[in-house]
């Protein structure tokens, strides 16, 4: 009997299974690290800040806590400004692909010719080529207008946001006291 061209169910890698699983677990993991987005986006904790300090405190506080929803708020308007340029919408899933694989996804140190690379090596050229590739597609403006309007948006929603309700679910305590917000 020839199996010619099949392959062996005993063959296949359990490996293969075993870091799609992990994958799996990780992309849950840093979902997870994302707040609720009824905190985020409660009516009663909007207000101005009275001072510049104040708002600029508000802006650093709320981004270390909400940058996971900032991050999604951002590469949404990124993906609806490209739904009108499917090339740079390609790029974009290609791009996000890359990032998930040699960034977010990995268990060990990067290594090229037996060289381990740095973590913030691998993000600063993630970050250029995926810019840069984005450029190439002629979707320049699209791309430039909509890093900005999600650049506006995280800044007046992390500037208006009060940080007195802010929790911190390992410790279960303030991550940032009254203080620093009124």
């Amino acid at each position: 009997m020839t199996t010619y061209g099949t392959i062996p169910a005993s063959t296949l890698p359990s490996a293969n299974l075993e870091y799609l699983s992990r994958a799996k677990e990780r992309i849950k993991d840093g979902l997870g690290a994302r707040h609720p987005w009824k905190l985020m986006f409660n009516i009663h904790s909007l207000n101005c800040p009275r001072t510049f300090s104040e708002a600029i405190s508000r802006f650093r506080a709320n981004l270390a806590y909400f940058r996971m929803n900032y991050a999604i708020i951002v590469l949404l308007i990124l993906f609806l400004s490209l739904l009108w340029h499917p090339i740079s919408l390609v790029v974009l899933i290609i791009m996000m692909a890359l990032w998930l694989f040699l960034y977010f996804l990995r268990d060990e140190p990067l290594a090229i010719f037996n060289r381990t690379i740095d973590d913030r090596v691998v993000l600063v050229v993630l970050g250029v080529s995926t810019f840069v590739f984005l450029l190439l597609t002629d979707a320049t403006s699209n791309i430039l207008v909509s890093v900005m309007i999600g650049a506006v948006v995280v800044l007046v929603h992390a500037s208006l946001r009060r940080t007195d309700d802010l929790y911190d679910e390992e410790s279960t305590g303030l991550v940032f006291g009254p203080s620093s917000s009124s």
